[in-house]
């Protein structure tokens, strides 16, 4: 699932073309950005229409970055941002114990690039070197400080926005067209709008995606991947250096062993949080949130008190609640049969589609 048609109209820059192909990026079409979260049956989860990827991600932040600056070192940057990114993204950083700032894996960003050959004859090639494209903190339309709007924000609120079926496609094109770079308070350039409605939808948005990356159901199927992969790693089933590779590596990894295929059924199969038990476990997690800009008004939160109450609710909302998970006793036996079902019905409706469309209509004798 990507937006990209919605953020650059035109043909791929042929730089960004060249960047996003192959190397280190295409490992990325195999870590989502759900962090694991789309493989239980919580229904919240089981409601994402399609697969949504750190490189649909990437690419829609490099191709914001560019409509917004016209800098290839910027949109490179933006494209690069994730090429660290473990399998199960930040389900490592809870494994790792930062549950808050979510950025334990980032180091490793400018090792992967100045490491890759690929990359580097392709910097090269543009005239770039590696620290003009390896930290995108250094470019504030593509990062900038929380609660700020960038590029990497804008991109994966619309993403899962529309993933979530909180917003329609035609949506988010309205809001992405009513965008323009102005000066903030550190007269620092940043992404704003120009209209205090569309920016108002957009960070209501923002916030409802923020209650979801921090539900119950979110923080509760993260802790549980964290602890499955630690042990599974303590088991020598899997190694810290697998969860570079893709998810599906993985998976297949932990069912070729009896022990964990059974732990990751059991995972898989959580549908319900029960609060409040005492066999449940705290998990805190990091609280995000978009305040944006209105070009020559001021930010959203001095400009909505429905929005400021909204959000003062969401920071003050305590994550002080022990959490235990249901499991339904997920078998990949039946997740296999229901899949080639769906499967089935929906090649049986495109053939019934094509006999429609074909009917009635001359032929050559």
């Amino acid at each position: 699932m990507n937006l990209w048609h919605l953020y650059w109209e035109e043909d791929i820059p042929m730089f960004l073309f060249d960047g996003m192909r192959g190397g280190e990026m295409s490992r990325l079409h195999g870590v989502g950005m759900n962090c694991g979260c789309e493989y239980t049956s919580f229904p919240l989860f089981r409601s994402i229409r399609k697969p949504y990827t750190r490189h649909d991600h990437s690419v829609g932040a490099a191709l914001l970055t560019w409509r917004f600056t016209r800098d290839p070192a910027q949109a490179f940057a933006a494209l690069f941002h994730d090429i660290a990114t473990p399998c199960f993204a930040h389900v490592v950083d809870f494994m790792c114990g930062d549950y808050m700032r979510q950025e334990s894996t980032e180091a490793k960003t400018r090792g992967i690039i100045a490491d890759s050959e690929c990359l580097q004859i392709l910097l090269k090639h543009y005239g770039y070197a590696t620290d003009d494209v390896a930290d995108y903190h250094r470019y504030p339309i593509a990062d900038n400080d929380s609660p700020r709007l960038s590029a990497d924000r804008l991109e994966y609120t619309c993403g899962n926005l529309v993933n979530f079926g909180r917003r329609t496609e035609a949506e988010i094109k309205d809001m992405l067209d009513d965008l323009t770079v102005g000066k903030n308070e550190d007269n620092e350039d940043e992404i704003m709008f120009r209209s205090k409605e569309k920016a108002q939808n957009f960070a209501q948005g923002a916030l409802e995606m923020g209650r979801i990356y921090v539900s119950d159901e979110d923080r509760f199927a993260m802790q549980a991947l964290a602890v499955l992969l630690k042990e599974a790693i303590e088991a020598q089933i899997i190694t810290m250096k697998d969860l570079w590779t893709e998810e599906d590596r993985i998976i297949q990894k932990l069912c070729a062993d009896p022990e964990q295929r059974s732990r990751w059924e059991y995972f898989r199969g959580f549908r319900e949080i029960v609060r409040g038990r005492e066999d449940g476990i705290r998990i805190p997690a990091k609280k995000r949130f978009i305040d944006p800009l209105v070009l020559g008004e001021g930010r959203v939160s001095a400009l909505d008190a429905g929005f400021r109450e909204a959000l003062g609710m969401f920071l003050d909302e305590s994550q002080d609640v022990r959490l235990t998970g249901i499991s339904g006793g997920f078998s990949l036996e039946e997740e296999e049969k229901r899949m080639e079902e769906a499967h089935r019905r929906w090649v049986d409706e495109m053939t019934a589609k094509t006999h429609a469309n074909n009917s009635g209509q001359g032929g050559n004798p």
